[in-house]
């Protein structure tokens, strides 16, 4: 069978490994392909790193299998991107920042090296905020420079994995790797009209979903974790089952399901985005949904006595773990911040040197984040829920600060609004709680640009929640491809 480049490019990951498989679709072929997308849109910058010779020797390895071996990969030929936090053997591992750029990992993550033994090829790593540390991608740093959104690349794609949500959404690949500590694999995801997932953090421990010590560039042991993004909600659930070894979705329906309408996460929205939205809403009501309306007065109360404390305070003895783990170039934190390109991520820093929230972090951990689990907790027993839904984000993208990297936004005329807490403040309670969250494509504002809702879901119910989110995803549709 001849592909076309268009028929290739459209491609979800499913599809591609099915083909791949099947024996219909070359793997160094389509590697081809999408090596030759990636040159062409490298204006994005959605990739630091783009590994031609390995990809492809990685291809012709699967092409070369006998068809029962090639069978049994439930990856087989898979082009990913793999954001540039992650630890991967033989390519860069920067973050984004000068005090790391070229170095190269001994070690895949845990998460990686698993999608790897499914026959995944890793295409290169996926820019980023600058250390993870805001959700506009726009990465001051000369090796790396600002994310651009394949919508407009006058505007933001959103972060931090803004480069592993660019370049899907740009068919540059149909699947990858971000993480997410306060709302970064759902948040891009949500702006470039794509799909992507928190998994279960819990208290860490049994409860954390994916397990990968000291193998990426940390801001919080507490929040942080690697989460796939994709173009479909069916190709998330791919990639979870893989890293997690978890068995096929449950089949689950529209009809009948609780879905809870958090009232603090429905306010203060965009009009242009808040009327895609409500659109969503009547399909997925049409389609048999029960929206519960939940009051939820003590959410943002709560999660604000959680998020910055424990984030800030954190940080500082967490990459210096990471920095030690891994024989890393420098070897302080105060080495690695006297270097660093974007100013927000700079400021950012200064305030985990000093300390500033050190005082409050007891608290955040031990009284105030188990008030906060509970409350959620309580909220989807209480209502019988099958999930929270609310838009991912307040507003669509925003144009790119080449200046700061992040500044201030407004909406719909109000005043100046932090960026980075404008467009948390419906991600973070997942977040600072440890619960699934995951992000889907709602449709595009009169204007043009991606709106995504967020489906949040009981604390381990990660495999529930996504066939939650196919449910929907088939009612919903996927948006068209970016014009590129």
């Amino acid at each position: 069978m001849t592909w076309t480049v268009d028929e290739q490019l459209a491609l979800t990951a499913t599809e591609a490994v099915a083909a791949i498989q099947s024996g219909r679709l070359e793997a160094v072929d389509y590697i081809g392909t999408l090596l030759a997308r990636a040159g062409a849109l490298s204006s994005l910058n959605a990739l630091t790193t783009l590994d031609l010779d390995g990809a492809l020797a990685a291809a012709k390895r699967i092409d070369a299998l006998a068809p029962e071996a090639k069978a049994q990969l439930p990856l087989a030929g898979l082009p990913i991107v793999v954001k540039d936090n992650i630890n991967t053997a033989g390519l860069q591992t920067s973050a984004g920042t000068p005090a790391l750029a070229g170095f190269v990992p001994k070690h895949n993550a845990p998460s990686v090296q698993r999608l790897i033994d499914a026959g995944a090829i890793v295409l290169g790593k996926a820019n980023m905020h600058e250390l993870a540390f805001g959700i506009t991608s726009t990465n001051l740093a000369a090796h790396a420079g600002p994310v651009r959104n394949p919508y407009d690349p006058g505007l933001i794609p959103g972060g931090s994995s803004g480069g592993t949500a660019a370049a899907i959404s740009a068919r540059i690949v149909p699947a990858g790797l971000g993480t997410d500590t306060g709302g970064s694999t759902r948040i891009p995801a949500a702006l470039t009209g794509i799909a992507g997932f928190r998994p279960s953090v819990g208290n860490g421990g049994a409860e954390r979903r994916y397990h990968d010590p000291d193998a990426v560039v940390p801001i919080s042991h507490t929040r942080d974790t690697v989460g796939p993004m994709a173009r479909t909600v069916a190709d998330i659930a791919l990639l979870d089952g893989v890293i997690t070894g978890a068995g096929p979705l449950p089949l689950i329906t529209p009809s009948g399901l609780r879905i809870g309408l958090p009232a603090p996460l429905w306010t203060g929205l965009e009009h242009l985005l808040e009327d895609v939205a409500r659109a969503a809403l009547t399909r997925l009501e049409a389609a048999g949904v029960v929206f519960v309306p939940v009051e939820m007065s003590d959410l943002d109360a709560l999660n604000a006595l959680v998020g910055g404390p424990i984030a800030i305070h954190e940080a500082l003895v967490d990459v210096q773990a990471w920095l030690d783990a891994n024989n890393a170039p420098v070897k302080t934190v105060a080495e690695l911040a006297a270097r660093i390109a974007s100013p927000d991520v700079r400021e950012i820093y200064d305030g985990v040197l000093a300390g500033v929230l050190d005082a409050q972090y007891d608290a955040a951990l031990n009284l105030w984040r188990p008030r906060l689990q509970q409350y959620i907790a309580a909220t989807f027993a209480d209502e019988r829920l099958d999930a929270l839904l609310f838009p991912t984000t307040r507003l669509a993208a925003v144009p790119i600060d080449e200046l700061n990297g992040s500044s201030t936004v407004t909406i719909d005329g109000s005043g100046p609004i932090e960026t980075m807490n404008a467009f948390l403040r419906n991600t973070d309670p997942a977040s600072t709680s440890g619960i699934p969250g995951l992000s889907l494509a709602a449709g595009m504002t009169a204007s043009g640009l991606p709106v995504g809702l967020e489906l949040d879901g009981p604390l381990g119910h990660d495999r529930r929640l996504l066939a939650i989110g196919v449910a929907f995803e088939q009612v919903l549709g996927v948006l068209p491809a970016p014009v590129l």
